[in-house]
This record gives C-alpha cells, sequence and structure tokens, in this order.
C-alpha cells in the first residue's frame, strides 16, 4: 500500500533541492592580490611562477578565481612608496613583496591589509615584525637569512679555490653588518687574509675591482646588497675581465656568467609564500603564521666562466653543486 506524502515534508525536499541548485550555480569566491617589487617583470617571473603554481594547490588560480595587480618600481625604490598605496587603492585581499624594500613601503602603506613577504635580510632587524614565531600585526612570510651566511660563502670559494691565503671582499657600505662580521670569522678560522672593498654605486663598482689588481686579492666574496643585486651581470662581467673567481648569495649571479652562487633556494621561498598566501586568503590571520627560514640551499657553478679565466674546479665541489653550468 502506498502512503501518500505529507505536503510539508514534500516542500521542504522542493525547497531543498532549489536551495542546493542555487547555491551551486552561484560564483565561487575570488580574491586580488597586489605584487610589489623594486625590480622588475623580468626579473621576478622564475618565482612568481613558482608562486602561482603553489597557489592552485589551495585552487587559486590566475585568471579564473584569482586577479594578481603587479607593480614595479624598475630599480627606482623612491617609487614603492606611491606604488604601495596604489594597491591599497584598489582594496586588494593581500599584498605580496619580493624584498625588504618593498615590504617596508607596503607595511607604511597599510597595517590592516595582510602583507606576504620574501626578503633576504633580518626581518626583525628591518623593523618588519617582532619576531620570526610571532611576527604580529599584518605581515608574515619567508627570510632568506642571507646575513649568516656570508661566512658560508667565504667557505666555498676557498673549496673551489684551495690554497687562497688573500681574499677581496666587495660590500655596500649601508649594507648589513652582520654579513662582514660572518665573513671575518669564517676568515680567521680559514686563516685566510681579508681585504674590504666597497662601492656605493654602480659607478663604483669598476674603481672597486681596480683595487683587486693594486692589492692582489686572489679571488672575491660579494656579499649582500640590493645594489649587487641589480648589477650581477656587470660584477659577472667585471670578474671574467680581472680573471677574479668571484661567488655571491643568489644563482642568478652565476647564471649572468659569475663563477659561484650559493645561497637560499628562492623558488622554494617563493612555493613557501604561496603556501602562506593560500592560508590567508583561506581565513587564517597573518600574526597567525610564523615567518619561516630557508630550508633549501643551492650550490650553483659556471664551468664556462671557470675556463675563462683559467680556475680549475676541484671535483669533490662538483659533486656537491646543484647546478653545474657547462
Amino acid at each position: 500500500m502506498k502512503r501518500a506524502v505529507a505536503p510539508s515534508i514534500l516542500c521542504a525536499v522542493i525547497l531543498f533541492a532549489v536551495t542546493a541548485i542555487a547555491e551551486a550555480q552561484q560564483p565561487g569566491k575570488s580574491a586580488r592580490i597586489g605584487y610589489l617589487d623594486n625590480s622588475s617583470a623580468a626579473g621576478s617571473l622564475e618565482s612568481l611562477d613558482d608562486f602561482r603554481k603553489q597557489m592552485t594547490q589551495f585552487n587559486w588560480i590566475e585568471g579564473k578565481n584569482l586577479t594578481i595587480e603587479y607593480r614595479y618600481a624598475e630599480g627606482k625604490l623612491d617609487r614603492l612608496s606611491k606604488l604601495a598605496i596604489e594597491l591599497v587603492a584598489l582594496k586588494v585581499d593581500l599584498i605580496l613583496v619580493g624584498s625588504t624594500s618593498p615590504a617596508l613601503a607596503a607595511k607604511k602603506a597599510t597595517s590592516t591589509i595582510p602583507i606576504v613577504m620574501a626578503v633576504s635580510t633580518d626581518p626583525i632587524e628591518a623593523g618588519l615584525i617582532a619576531s620570526l614565531a610571532r611576527p604580529g600585526g599584518n605581515i608574515t612570510g619567508v627570510t632568506g637569512n642571507i646575513a649568516p651566511l656570508s661566512g658560508k660563502l667565504l667557505q666555498v670559494l676557498v673549496d673551489a679555490v684551495p690554497r687562497m691565503s688573500r681574499v677581496g671582499v666587495l660590500r655596500h657600505p649601508g649594507s648589513d653588518r652582520l654579513s662582514l662580521t660572518e665573513t671575518e670569522n669564517a676568515a680567521r678560522a680559514l686563516r685566510v687574509q681579508l681585504k674590504i672593498l666597497e662601492a656605493r654605486n654602480r659607478d663604483e663598482l669598476e674603481d672597486a675591482f681596480s683595487a683587486t689588481t693594486k692589492d692582489y686579492p686572489r679571488s672575491l666574496v660579494i656579499l649582500p646588497s640590493i645594489l649587487f643585486a641589480r648589477n650581477e651581470r656587470r660584477i659577472a662581467d667585471l670578474s671574467i675581465r680581472r680573471r677574479l673567481p668571484t661567488i655571491f648569495w643568489r644563482r642568478q649571479f652565476a647564471e649572468a656568467g659569475g663563477l659561484l652562487a650559493y645561497g637560499p633556494s628562492f623558488p622554494d621561498l617563493f612555493r613557501r609564500m604561496g603556501v602562506l598566501a593560500g592560508k590567508i586568503l583561506n581565513g587564517t590571520k597573518p600574526a597567525e603564521l610564523p615567518v619561516e627560514q630557508p630550508t633549501k640551499h643551492e650550490l650553483v657553478v659556471n664551468l664556462m666562466t671557470a675556463k675563462q679565466i683559467g680556475v680549475t674546479i676541484p671535483q669533490s665541489l662538483l659533486f656537491r653543486a646543484d647546478k653545474v653550468i657547462k
């Protein structure tokens, strides 16, 4: 015997079905983020690809439910404040920054919009966060922790060119003192004499390299600096011209013609930024996300440059390299 369905139950079933269909037809959640960098679009292309790929793991896809507003200072740091204000005016849901200077500009422009950073310097010393574990405020991200690595740069250079006794160190006078301190500590342990060279701008780079001829350092460590990062190819060319084995903390230096590069893996850092950004867009507060330090470092050796300057890289170092340019 069939039972009649009560009108109230039937209405409830119909209402539930209609509601479910309506919800399924509603457009999904979308977000807009800003990207602020002091370089150019070409300079950040590869790293941003790693960021975007990671964001897809959180179902945030550029061009589908994610819009990215790009702002580049093209090396003109005085433009960063204006560009940061532009992004705030667009009411973006999050601001992504690729280094310390744009991070500071973004922090000055807003205390409410979440900021995810990738900085090479100490973000605490730079005044960006209170601590790594508890950043506080609206900023989190990753740090390359470059300064403490400076002593390792000297160690790798000594491994690449054994039996050297005198090494040049190129630094910007306004850069972090910790980088130089770590290099000096490593030099004492390695029994290497250092010759400190300084360059305040692009024009002074030529003078610094000329001093290597006068004072006879046999190789050169390039300490972290925005100036040097923007002039990697110029520095690489000068080191080849002087037949000077040189090491820097970014792999782009070796790819531009420098002999050696050792430092944090920036593709890995930008992937971690993607994880943090994805969590924030999905509801986590930036103050609840500790600032992460690098877990992966990479060594790049340019054998083409080694041949040009007459250096034979030991096989033991080549075995350790993450990338060898031939």
